[in-house]
């Protein structure tokens, strides 16, 4: 079968980096994209700019990841049956997702449209870039359609073994992205908007990239059978894509609420926390690549029911995820102001501050990065089995632990350790993954080879 990759054969160390660096390397140049935005409206407009997308940050993190766990949820089910060699099985799961991804795309643009100002009045986002980051979102949240179709595909490929075709999505994507990047914010001085609307275009582009290479493999292609919505297969993907998208949602609340207590800290320090959150999506790249191998590693191993070989494929996921991780830490403790420097312009002294700031976060985050890699190794691998309950739960841990760090970190400790909640956020979830993982395997049929 032409473009896709069976994981239940061969050793695990080898098939995982062989699905994970392709996916890596997309998420590199989809974080690039975003980085390099950053670093245009940072370089161009300055510090007030940089602070008004990043007062949105959580806010379009929260649209992106919901989207991104009913799409995940949704391809589990293509994983298990492509693992258990049923491909009429494969079709109908996907027909029924496409049908139910187009319905949720069209309410997720109206619900998001109408909390958008009431919710950064609740932010408390300061007045002098309001409006900015308001303008924004609704643009950003009105592509939902376009984050939608790209998902659906990126994700039905992963299920199936493709990890090539995220890629060159994803690097197509940038190289438009960047392109129209420096001509919108630069000749043609759209501001902000023009960084923003630049993203929606590339990301058009890459929706229609994923789409073109889903259906170019052989045995996919929906039949009107395929997208009549059937009860059962719909309960199934529901099952498993609204717990990762509220999931998902959960963790942005968290987040929004610290985005919320950095706001009453000024300009200087959203600014600050706004350089350092775009480098958060590079340094866990590889952590959510390792995860995404995972998820189909585990799918297609259920499927077929080589139950020894899940175990086998997580502890290697681990070795993997922990030299990564360790590597990742340090060259950022080293090297990270420099990298900084790239966000961040204005006078002497708001460069001095900001840097100051966004240096601190940095260095906290990096010192616990393994703790991130696990939680993404144990997330995707207990999705890739079918349970959606346990990653549920470990958003809740995550936002009672980020959100209690936020509001007593600062009253005791300062605002410049306010960032220690987010590795705290991250132990606690991997807690309750590690308990569900265990207790999923233990669950299990009779090992088999």
């Amino acid at each position: 079968m032409k473009n896709t990759k069976n994981m239940t054969v061969g050793k695990p160390a080898v098939l995982l980096l062989q699905f994970a660096l392709p996916l890596m390397a997309g998420n590199l140049f989809q974080e690039f994209y975003t980085v390099a935005d950053t670093i245009i409206v940072g370089q161009f407009l300055g510090v007030t700019a940089l602070a008004a997308i990043g007062a949105g940050g959580w806010i379009t993190w929260m649209m992106a990841a919901a989207i991104q766990g009913f799409t995940q949820g949704f391809s589990i089910p293509a994983a298990q049956a492509f693992g258990a060699g049923n491909k009429e099985l494969v079709r109908k799961n996907m027909g029924n997702a496409a049908v139910m991804s187009v319905l949720l795309s069209v309410l997720l643009v109206v619900v998001g449209e109408l909390i958008l100002e009431p919710l950064l009045v609740l932010l408390d986002t300061p007045p002098e870039i309001f409006a900015t980051t308001l303008m924004y979102l609704r643009i950003y949240y009105a592509a939902c359609p376009v984050m939608m179709a790209y998902n659906y595909a990126a994700c039905n490929l992963r299920a199936l073994g493709n990890s090539q075709a995220p890629l060159q999505a994803m690097v197509l994507a940038s190289i438009i992205n960047i392109g129209l990047d420096l001509l919108f914010v630069g000749p043609f001085k759209w501001g902000v908007a023009g960084a923003v609307i630049a993203t929606v275009i590339a990301q058009f582009f890459a929706a229609i990239y994923a789409m073109y290479s889903l259906f170019r493999i052989d045995f996919i292609y929906l039949t009107r059978e395929d997208l009549r919505l059937q009860p059962g297969v719909c309960k199934k993907l529901l099952v498993l894509g609204a717990p990762m998208s509220l999931q998902n949602i959960i963790i942005s609340i968290g987040g929004i609420i610290v985005q919320f207590i950095v706001n009453q800290f000024g300009i200087t320090f959203i600014a600050g926390f706004t350089a350092t959150n775009r480098l958060y999506g590079l340094i866990e790249t590889a952590g959510i690549s390792y995860g995404y191998a995972m998820t189909t590693y585990t799918g297609q191993n259920k499927g077929a029911g080589l139950y020894k070989r899940i175990h086998q494929g997580v502890l290697t996921a681990h070795v993997i995820g922990l030299i990564t991780s360790v590597t990742i830490s340090v060259i950022m403790i080293f090297f990270g102001k420099s990298i900084l420097s790239l966000f961040i312009t204005g006078t002497p002294a708001e460069i001095l501050a900001t840097t100051k700031v966004a240096y601190r976060y940095l260095f906290i985050m990096s010192m616990f990065l393994p703790i991130l890699y696990s939680l993404h190794i144990l997330r995707s691998s207990l999705m890739g089995l079918g349970n959606s309950s346990f990653p549920m739960f470990s958003g809740i841990a995550e936002l009672i632990m980020r959100v209690a760090s936020s509001f007593i970190i600062p009253v005791y400790f300062g605002e410049m350790n306010l960032f220690f909640a987010e590795p705290i956020a991250w132990a606690g979830a991997v807690i309750v993954l590690l308990c569900g993982y265990l207790l999923c395997m233990s669950q299990l049929p009779v090992l088999k080879k």
